[in-house]
């Protein structure tokens, strides 16, 4: 594993010193400029993490050892309250598991006005589905107290799937199966919306 692709101090410079286009800013950087302070890497908290992980349905199912080399690609920042760890409309190339604090979900109504749609616990992952398919947030995630996160980057995704395939496919599996159910459930209601519609 490069572990300079996914520490969030580290900028990707080239060791040659060869010309390079300027840099973009990685998730990291836009984060500890939103106020958000690294604390250390997610291995060393992977027990925590494995607990929190097996409420969530994109990991569930990850052996502890599984879940340790997941962490070596994750870090966990601490929060503070009112920070927008996602924004409704952005690109998506990254991904927060909640470890304690709670956090608003919101989505912009017809009026232009945030609404709760949700309201985040330990546990939860928020921003996972962007995070694979890079499609615009669907929502904002603010805090609304002292958090904690775990963070899993696109980039460091991608080291999985390199470093340690079973693992990252068993990863893309999940999301798989979460995809299909959500197409059924939204196929489902799609179903019953055009059958109310016929008898009325």
């Amino acid at each position: 594993m490069d572990a300079s692709s996914v520490d969030p101090s580290a900028n990707g410079a080239a060791a040659s010193g060869a010309p390079r286009l300027p840099a973009r800013e990685t998730p990291h950087e836009r984060l500890s400029a939103l106020g958000l302070r690294p604390i250390g890497r997610a291995s060393e908290y992977a027990d925590e993490v494995h607990a929190l992980m097996s409420k969530t349905p994109l990991f569930s199912g990850l052996l502890i050892e599984e879940t340790r080399r997941l962490c070596g690609f994750m870090f966990v920042y601490e929060a503070p309250v009112g920070v927008t760890l996602i924004n409704e409309g952005d690109p998506g190339d990254f991904m927060v598991l909640l470890m304690d604090g709670m956090v608003d979900v919101l989505r912009r109504n017809r009026y232009n006005f945030p609404s709760r749609i949700a309201v985040a616990h330990a546990g939860h992952a928020l921003g996972e589905m962007s995070m694979f398919d890079g499609e615009p947030r669907f929502a904002s995630c603010v805090t609304l107290e002292t958090s904690r996160v775990a963070v899993l980057t696109r980039e460091a995704l991608m080291l999985v799937l390199h470093d340690q395939p079973r693992l990252g496919n068993k990863i893309l599996l999940k999301l798989v199966q979460l995809l299909s159910d959500r197409l059924r459930q939204t196929s489902a209601k799609l179903v019953s919306y055009l059958e109310t519609a016929r008898e009325g």
